[in-house]
Order: structure tokens, then C-alpha cells, then sequence
């Protein structure tokens, strides 16, 4: 995937919103809260998305794969797609969408009545 279909992707997403933060990265996310980040590794796209804790557990050792820079090493459930063979594109979309699945799902009854999500 490259970087302008990530964001095609999320864009697509409803009630996101997009901003250029952290050294150039393009952060999405649902409600002010971040499902999915672009930035680089070794000159290439490397995607982060929050991930479920057994997600977590069969995919962080997998290559192309790992806790994501920062975030994991906090103790959050985010992986980062970073190299080759890593994740196929179908694959990435649905872990975009999954992650934000879970951030929509975490949001009050409120704003998700204000997104049009109930």
C-alpha cells in the first residue's frame, strides 16, 4: 500500500479527520482519538494501527511486524506494518479498520450519536 491509498483509505472512514504530526506522519483519526499512523522506515511507508490483545500476540513476531515504536513500548496494543513480506494490502485495510473499529467502539454513547454511529 502506498502512502496516498493509506490515506485514500481512511479518508474513506466516516467521521475522520487527518492532520501531518510527529516528523511528517499522517495520523488519522475518529472522534480526536488515533486509529492509524503513517510515517517511514528506511525511506519507505510504515503503518501503525491498534490491534486486540491475541492480534497482538500472534502477529508481533511476525515478519515485517512489529510493537509499534513508542506506543508498545508503553504498554498500548499497536503494531506497526514496517518491511516486506509484512502484511498484504487486504490485510492492512482490515487492520486499519479494525483499529478503528475499536477507538469507535470505546467512544461515549455521546459522540458516537454526534458521528451518526447509533
Amino acid at each position: 500500500m502506498t502512502r496516498d491509498e493509506y490515506n485514500q483509505f481512511c479518508a474513506n472512514l466516516p467521521g475522520t479527520t487527518h492532520v501531518v504530526q510527529w516528523g511528517n506522519a499522517d495520523v488519522w483519526k475518529v472522534s480526536g482519538k488515533v486509529f492509524a499512523i503513517c510515517g517511514r522506515h528506511e525511506g519507505a511507508p510504515a503503518f501503525t494501527f491498534k490491534v486486540t490483545p491475541l492480534a497482538f500476540e500472534v502477529l508481533k513476531d511476525s515478519p515485517g511486524i512489529r510493537p509499534a515504536p513508542y506506543l508498545a513500548s508503553r504498554g498500548m496494543l499497536w503494531l506497526q506494518h514496517y518491511t516486506a513480506p509484512g502484511l498484504n494490502d487486504a490485510e492492512l485495510r482490515a487492520h486499519i479498520t479494525a483499529s478503528y473499529d475499536l477507538i469507535v467502539a470505546k467512544l461515549s454513547k455521546v459522540k458516537r450519536h454526534a458521528l451518526g454511529f447509533d
